[in-house]
Formats: structure tokens, C-alpha cells, sequence
């Protein structure tokens, strides 16, 4: 094959942008683009099919060879297919696009009538490296966004791009290495940050509860056939606090489960107060990552787009702000539905109401049919909860006035109940109906602000307060201060002094409140883990408030998270990393309240270095988005120290490194190398020169030698300061180089050197980009084998981590082996199950070192199997099939639909050769 010339540019000939789009549903839209591309000085190359000399396919295969950029808008409509043909004009045009063609895709929502096969295209969008892709809504957003995408690529960057893809490859196919590894670092480098960022997070079932569902039959009932009802996908239940809300959600979202095979999710949002929060929060449950490198909300709508879903958002009273961007979830997701708990309605449009009343109270002063009573849901509700304290207690004719009597008090609220039946273990139904006769009364009083029940609540809450000795109530009060929960050493180390004494009384004393049902307890892994309801809650912070503790207690909770982040900062680069991660998750709501809560203060350099500490957190687990916000606020601060500046430098320049048209990005990250220097921070330093290196790398103007030096140079310091993480993500990322250069051998070395190091530190996610690099090295020299098993070895340890990014690149290798060897029905399972985890987990930007997508395209047109990416075509299908290349295009279309319907663990089960191939509804769109 003979290569491809460089090319050179008359004075007259200017750069040329091809649209592509169905023509009628999109008039207005082709209008804006072409005055958007003109504006900026381009050529817009449109093809409107008419009276022309030449068939259409011809055509338009003659305007994309000559055009610089691709363009794609899409909204409804596939498009026509012509007789004989078996892909619409729509679809052809972007199969047809030169790979090394820069591709702009926007998606016009809402798109309620979406036609099928336009679905597929899209998802296949989605998994192309050389594509990016936005959302708009009306004409005139296509056209701010498209001239501000153009205004980025400059022609200078296209004719160098170009010449060093094409340039002296006369033996290498253009679809394999316009979109692998040989070619500069792309945009898609946004999803993660230097060295590939594995992604643990996995979406999260409805809770399982521990008791029965008692007296609710008919509310449940009643909000299942509102949400069957056509047109309804908004449900708010509303009621006081304790009032038995999220129970009643759980129960109605369980026992529609059956209906959304895209899945359900529970959102609790007790311990997001920020209504912008609130879809990060969503995003978080789903186990969609905030990268950084585009809106959490555009990841979640990509998430959720084509999935049949039923999400509960649980306690939304306190951000009710974010209800117009759940009506937007709503309107870009036609097959979402969202059931949601509040105190109060949040009046947006669509919303249907339920309000959730107290549970059934004895209407009558008869109690001599005691089984009648004993059904009455309320009272139902109290001896059930009393059995889980006083096993043989029954209602006999001596006390069941006094039950009843006890649940009217109440107003049949069951927390209330809960708290009640929980002093039964030291109170009979008489000397406790005593005490409330005479407590409540006054308690109510005292709080007429609130609605009736809600006082009642209140009330309750503070009986039982006052039945706790001075230790129990201060500790409940203290516990007030964590946000979503805590482990018994939090507990300790926040609340009171250190010891051993001090340990067991904390131990002692929280055993209370679990028994009076204050304080509930779970079990993540093989710790335990408390939390408080969010009344309860409110209640313990007005009680610090009350005292003047408040403040004592934030900074006491501040300092000890931020000494677990000093304690996890080594550990999490090696063995200790799997758990650290897993109790970092379990207190991220504390983390972000640590974080506010030295923003407020203005405390930068504290908040900085507990930012810096948590990297390796922030970034594996999604949160780098969230971060660079709050870095943001340090350097807008102004006077800084040398070191915060460096730290909020890199964590706002780091994660954007290919978006750079100013310079801002480079210039900053130097200057974050520099003050780390002057710091004597050389890990720190060190750091900020490899992603100062992936930005001149993905610059206009690549500086491959400034690329080079930084990297060699970190590299000394990684060693100098003997961190040994370091020192493996460098030597990949100069591995990554190597390959660019078609340096293979020289990569492979790089790659095996960073391989033997992170299992020497036990670094089992920095094991698993090192066999991820390795593998595509290994096809780059025709060696499927020895790739397959690296691939293979990195998806059994992903798998093992929960590392879905990790999972998602090891199932995009073995498609690239499997398409090698003309195996067709394999790579379809395996790259469609590999598409729906990606845009699953918000990870739909495709990876940068997996071009598999190439090689799919070879064995579909016929390629020879066995060949590297590297060697040239051959005309022929696989010789051992037998087939022809469309009956491979047909086996493969068929088992890709199947894949995407695979769970992850069907999917890598059959990766490895240890499950055979199913559908699986539950996982499919």
C-alpha cells in the first residue's frame, strides 16, 4: 500500500467540515451548522441529494476523502435505505469517514420516537476513539457549540496530526492505526487522568430490609397503580419524618422490580445539603465516575439513556432546589421512572402526589377480641418491634389497654412506635403509658412550629432521650456531627478521649443506642458501621448547637478524617489498597463534609493537603470532578501558599491536560511542577511533570522532546524519593510514548519493567494497566496468544477489584484478539457487553490504548485472521470459517445485540472461557 502524502495547503483552499444528517427533521439544524462553520471561515461540505452525475454513495465516499472534519447531528430519524442496500445514507456516511478524520457528534434530546437502528449507531458512536459527542436541544445551542468545538482545531494541528499518522506507514493498514495506540494522545484521555484510572464503583440494589412491612398493604397498593398508569413517572410520597416513607418506596420499587429490567436503584440523600450535589449523588449510586472531563449530568443522562429504570430518591425535602433537574432526567430518559420521599411536595411539572399517613389506630374501646387488636396495624407494628427486645412479651387482658392506649399517643407514627417498643425491655406497657401521659403533653408544647405529627415525633425523640443516662445522651449528641454513617473508631476518636477504657465505654454506650433504637447498625465487609435517621439526626446537631459543642465536635470530626487520609496516603499505592478503598467509599459523605467544612473556614492549606493525601481515592474512585470544584475555590481565594497553589494547580489542570487551546492547562501545570520544586516535593513534583507531559503531548503543536524530559525527569525523582507507584505509572506512560514513535519492543520493556514493580509493591490496579499496556503491545506484534493471556489476567484482577474501567479495557482487548482471528460471534458478545458497561459507568469516552474497534472492521470486510494490526489486508474471511464476510457481518450484529444484554459477570465469565454465553434481561437495555 502506498502512503499517504503530507499535505500542503494552497493560499485559496481552506479547511472543509462534512455534515452529516437526515435532511427534513433537521433543516434548522443543518442551517445553524453551516453558519457556524462559515463564521469561523470553514468550508462546509453538505451533501443534499438531488440531480447530480454520479450515484450518491459515490458522492458523498468523494466529499468525505476530501474533507478535514466530520460532523455528525442526529436526533430521530435512521434515515432512508436505498434498494439493495443495507444501511441507510445516514450510517454509510459515518462508516465511510476516513478513521483518522476528526468526528464532532451532537445528539439533539429529548428524542422520544428515536428509531431502533439510530439507537444502535449511536451506541456504536459512543465506543469510536476518534469521535467525541454532546447533547443539544434546539438549533441555535448546535450552532454555539459546534463553532466553539471548530474554533479548537486549528488547521495547523489537523495537517500535523495527519502527516504523523499517515506519514512513512507505507505497511500499515489506516483504520488500525489512525484509531490505536501509534496514534498522538487523543481528547479521550479526559476519562483518565495519567496512567489509566480503574473505576471500582458498581451501581447499588434497593436496600434489603430486616423486618416485614407492617400495615402498608393498601398504600402500597395504591402507589403501585399510580405508576402503572400510562404517563406517569413521578411520584412523590410526602409525609413527617418517620412517618414510614422510604419503607413504603422500598417495598413499591421491589415489587415493581420485574418491570424495569434496566434495573432499580435506591438514592439516599440524607447527607447531600447542596441541591447541585444532587445528581453526583445519583450518578455515584449507579456507579457513574465524576472524572472531570465532562458534567457529572451529561455522564448520568448517557447512563440512563435507552434503560427501562426506576430509581428512589429518598429524603429530597432538603434540596428540593434540585427539582428541575430531575424533571430534566426525566425529559432526556423516556424510560426512567423516579419515585421520591420528601417532607414537603417538590412542584415541578409532572409530579404526582401520595401523602403517607400513620398506620391504623383501634377505633374502638373494646378489647376483649384480642387477635382482632393485635392485627390493627399500628399496634401490629409495636409488638412486632417489642419481640425483637422481650421475645415472650404478649397481649394479654392486663395490658393491652395500655398497648393501645400507647399507640394512640403516638399517632400511630411507626419510628415513634420503634422508639416506644424499644423501652419495653426496662418499662411495662403501664409504667411507660405513665410516663408518656405525663411527658408528651409538655414536649408538644414546645415545638408548635411543626406539623402535628412531626411534634409528635419530636416528642417521642426526646423521651427517649431523656430515659438515657448522661453518657448515652452525649454521645448521641456527638454522633451527630458524622455525615452517612460511621465505624466504631470514628466513634471513638471523635466523641471522646483515647484509651483503652475509653474504647470500651464508647462500645458500652453506643450498645445502648442501638437498643433504644437511636442508632442503627449494618455491616460493610467485615466492619460494622452506625448511622442515624435523619430525624434523629437533626435532633443530636440542635442538641450540640444547644450545648455550644458544635463547633468543638466539626473540628474534632475534621481532624480525624484528615489524619485517616495522612494515615492511607502510602497505603492505598500498594497491598492495603482493596480495603482502604472499600472504607473510604463507606465514609465518602464524611470526606465531603471535611472538605466544606474547610472551605468555609477558609482554611486552604488544610483543605489542600487533605485533597492531596486522598489522591489515589479521589481518582479510582470517580471523584476527581467533585475535587477540582473545590480546588477551584482555593485558587479563586488569591493569596495562597506555595504549596496549596501547587496541589489546587494540578487538580484543576491535570483532568482537562487535552483541552489546552490558550495554553492555560500546560502553563499551569508547570507552574504546579515548579512549586512543588521550591517546596522540596519531589513525589509532588514529579507527578505534576507526567501530566505536564500527556498536555504537551496532546497540544497543537506536540513538543515530543519537552514530552520526553518530563517524563525522564520524573521518572529520577519517583526514584530519588523511592516511590515505587510513581515510578510504575511513569515508566507506562513512557511506554505510551514509545508506541507513538512505533518504538513496540522499547514499550514492551517499559511495560514489563512497570508490570514487575507494581507486583513487587502489591499495587493490584497499577497490575492491571501494566497487563492492559502489555497486551496491546503484544498485538502490535502479532501476538494474539500472549496478548489474550494478558488481557485475560487483567479482567480476572478488575473483575476481582470491582475495577469497571479495568473490566471494560480487558473485554476490548479479547475483542481485538477475537477479531484477529475471525472470530466473530466472540467479539460481538464481548464488545457488546464492554458498550453497555461503558456507558453504564459513565466511562462512554472511548479508551485511549484500546482500538479494537479497527480490527472489527477488518474481519467484518474480510480480513485474514491470525494477522497483526500492523500487517496488510488480506482479501479473503477467516479460511477456517468457511464464510463470507456478510455472514460474518450477520453472526457478529447478532451475538453484539446478545452482548449488550450480558451482565458484567456473564460477560467475563464468558471472556474466560468459564460460562457459556446467555442473555441476561437483567442487564440489558
Amino acid at each position: 500500500m502506498d502512503s499517504f502524502p503530507t499535505t500542503i495547503r494552497t493560499p485559496d483552499q481552506r479547511l472543509r467540515v462534512f455534515v452529516s444528517s437526515t435532511l427534513k427533521e433537521l433543516a434548522p439544524e443543518r442551517k445553524a451548522a453551516r453558519a457556524a462553520i462559515e463564521r469561523l471561515h470553514l468550508a462546509p461540505v453538505m451533501f443534499e441529494l438531488g440531480a447530480r452525475p454520479h450515484p450518491p454513495r459515490e458522492l458523498y465516499r468523494a466529499y468525505l476523502d476530501q474533507s478535514d472534519v466530520f460532523v455528525g447531528i442526529y436526533w430521530e430519524r435512521y434515515g432512508w435505505v436505498a434498494p439493495e442496500e443495507s444501511i441507510s445514507g445516514l450510517e454509510d456516511e459515518y462508516v465511510l469517514a476516513p478513521a483518522a478524520l476528526p468526528k464532532l457528534m451532537y445528539i439533539k434530546d429529548p428524542a422520544d420516537a428515536r428509531e431502533s437502528r439510530l439507537v444502535d449507531l449511536l451506541d456504536r458512536v459512543r465506543s469510536d476513539d476518534t469521535a467525541s459527542f454532546k447533547y443539544f436541544s434546539d438549533a441555535a445551542e448546535l450552532g454555539e457549540l459546534l463553532e466553539a468545538d471548530l474554533a479548537t482545531l486549528l488547521a495547523e494541528r489537523f495537517d500535523q496530526s495527519r502527516a504523523f499518522v499517515r506519514g512513512g506507514r507505507a505497511s500499515v493498514e489506516p483504520a488500525a492505526a489512525a484509531s490505536g495506540p501509534l496514534t498522538a494522545m487523543t481528547p479521550d484521555a479526559a476519562a483518565t487522568p495519567p496512567g489509566g484510572a480503574p473505576a471500582p464503583l458498581s451501581p447499588a440494589d434497593l436496600p434489603v430490609p430486616l423486618t416485614a412491612l407492617i400495615g402498608r398493604q393498601h398504600e402500597v397498593d395504591d402507589v403501585e397503580r399510580m405508576l402503572r398508569r400510562p404517563g406517569t413517572r413521578l411520584v412523590t410520597l410526602t409525609g413527617p419524618g418517620g412517618i414510614g416513607k422510604s419503607r413504603l418506596a422500598i417495598e413499591v420499587a421491589d415489587r415493581l422490580a420485574p418491570d424495569y429490567p434496566g434495573g432499580t436503584a435506591f438514592v439516599d440523600l440524607s447527607s447531600v445539603h447542596e441541591p447541585d450535589l444532587v445528581l453526583g449523588a445519583i450518578a455515584q449510586t449507579l456507579g457513574v465516575r465524576d472524572t472531570g472531563d465532562a458534567p457529572i449530568g451529561d455522564k448520568l443522562l448517557t447512563a440512563l439513556r435507552g434503560r427501562r429504570m426506576l430509581l428512589v430518591l429518598d429524603n429530597f425535602e432538603q434540596v428540593v432546589g434540585a427539582g428541575p433537574a430531575i424533571v430534566h432526567l426525566l425529559t432526556s430518559s423516556p424510560g426512567l421512572t423516579v419515585v421520591v420521599t420528601s417532607r414537603v411536595l417538590l412542584r415541578i411539572s409532572g409530579e404526582y402526589a401520595y401523602e403517607v399517613g400513620p398506620l391504623g389506630l383501634p377505633r374502638s374501646a373494646d378489647y376483649s377480641d384480642l387477635d382482632a387488636i393485635t392485627r390493627i396495624a399500628s399496634v401490629a407494628l409495636f409488638v412486632e418491634r417489642v419481640h425483637a427486645v422481650r421475645p415472650d412479651f404478649e397481649v394479654g387482658p392486663d395490658n393491652v389497654a395500655a398497648v393501645v392506649r400507647i399507640c394512640a399517643a403516638l399517632d400511630g407514627v411507626p419510628l415513634a412506635l420503634e422508639l416506644a417498643a424499644a423501652r419495653v425491655r426496662l418499662l411495662t406497657p403501664a409504667a411507660m403509658l405513665e410516663r408518656l401521659d405525663r411527658q408528651l403533653p409538655l414536649l408538644v408544647g414546645g415545638a408548635r412550629d411543626l406539623p402535628a405529627r412531626q411534634r409528635t415525633l419530636r416528642s417521642t425523640i426526646e423521651w427517649s432521650v431523656d430515659l438515657l443516662g448522661a453518657d448515652e445522651r452525649r454521645l448521641l449528641g456527638c454522633l451527630g456531627v458524622f455525615d452517612g454513617g460511621f465505624s466504631l473508631e470514628a466513634a471513638e476518636a471523635v466523641t471522646g478521649p483515647s484509651g483503652a477504657d475509653a474504647a470500651s465505654d464508647t462500645l458500652a454506650v453506643l450498645a445502648t443506642l442501638v437498643d433504644s433504637s437511636l442508632v442503627s447498625q449494618h455491616d460493610s465487609g467485615d466492619r460494622s458501621r452506625f448511622s442515624l435517621l435523619a430525624t434523629v439526626r437533626e435532633f443530636a446537631l440542635e442538641q450540640l448547637a444547644d450545648d455550644a459543642l458544635l463547633d468543638d465536635m466539626r473540628e474534632r470530626h475534621a481532624s480525624y478524617f484528615i489524619g485517616v487520609g495522612v494515615a492511607a496516603e502510602l497505603d492505598l499505592e500498594g497491598p492495603k489498597q482493596r480495603r482502604l478503598m472499600q472504607e473510604l467509599a463507606d465514609d465518602h459523605d464524611n470526606l465531603r463534609s471535611v472538605a466544606r467544612y474547610l472551605l468555609d473556614r477558609g482554611e486552604w492549606d488544610r483543605v489542600a493537603s487533605f485533597a492531596w493525601t486522598l489522591y489515589v481515592y479521589w481518582w479510582v474512585d470517580g471523584h476527581l470532578g467533585e475535587v477540582r470544584g473545590w480546588m477551584d475555590e482555593v485558587l479563586a481565594a488569591g493569596d495562597l501558599s506555595d504549596r496549596a497553589r501547587a496541589i489546587a494547580l494540578y487538580f484543576t489542570r491535570a483532568i482537562t491536560f487535552w483541552q489546552d487551546p490558550d495554553g492555560t492547562v500546560v502553563q499551569g501545570l508547570t507552574e504546579s511542577a515548579d512549586l512543588f520544586h521550591r517546596e522540596g516535593e519531589p513525589a509532588g513534583e514529579a507527578l505534576a511533570l507526567v501530566s505536564l507531559a500527556l498536555a504537551v503531548l496532546a497540544a497543537a503543536e506536540p513538543d515530543a522532546a519537552r514530552a520526553d524530559d518530563a517524563l525522564e525527569t520524573s521518572l529520577g525523582l519517583f526514584r530519588e524519593s523511592g516511590d515505587v507507584w510513581g515510578e510504575a505509572l511513569v515508566l507506562v506512560t513512557l511506554g505510551r510514548v514509545a508506541l507513538l514513535q512505533q518504538k513496540v519492543h522499547a514499550a514492551l520493556n517499559r511495560f514489563d519493567e512497570s508490570l514487575e514493580l507494581t507486583r513487587r509493591q502489591g499495587d493490584e490496579l497499577g497490575e492491571t494497566i501494566a497487563l492492559n499496556h502489555l497486551g496491546w503491545a503484544q498485538l502490535l506484534l502479532g501476538e494474539p496468544a500472549k496478548a489474550n493471556a494478558d488481557f485475560a489476567e487483567n479482567l480476572a484482577i478488575s473483575t476481582r477489584l470491582g475495577h469497571d474501567d479495568g473490566v471494560a479495557y480487558g473485554l476490548e482487548g479479547m475483542v481485538a484478539v477475537a477479531a484477529m482471528l475471525g472470530d466473530a460471534r466472540r467479539a460481538g458478545l464481548l464488545l457488546g457487553a464492554s458498550q453497555t458497561l461503558r456507558r453504564r459507568a459513565g466511562l462512554y469516552n472511548a479508551p485511549v490504548f484500546s482500538f479494537h474497534q479497527p480490527l472489527v472492521d477488518r474481519m467484518l470486510a474480510g480480513a485474514g485472521a491470525g494477522e497483526s494490526p500492523a500487517a496488510p489486508a488480506a482479501p479473503a474471511p477467516p479460511a477456517e470459517s468457511g464464510a463470507q464476510p456478510g455472514d460474518t457481518a450477520v453472526v457478529f450484529e447478532s451475538a453484539l445485540a446478545e452482548g449488550r444484554a450480558l451482565t458484567p459477570e456473564a460477560a467475563v465469565a464468558v471472556a474466560l472461557g468459564e460460562g457459556v454465553p446467555a442473555r441476561e434481561g437483567q442487564g440489558g437495555e
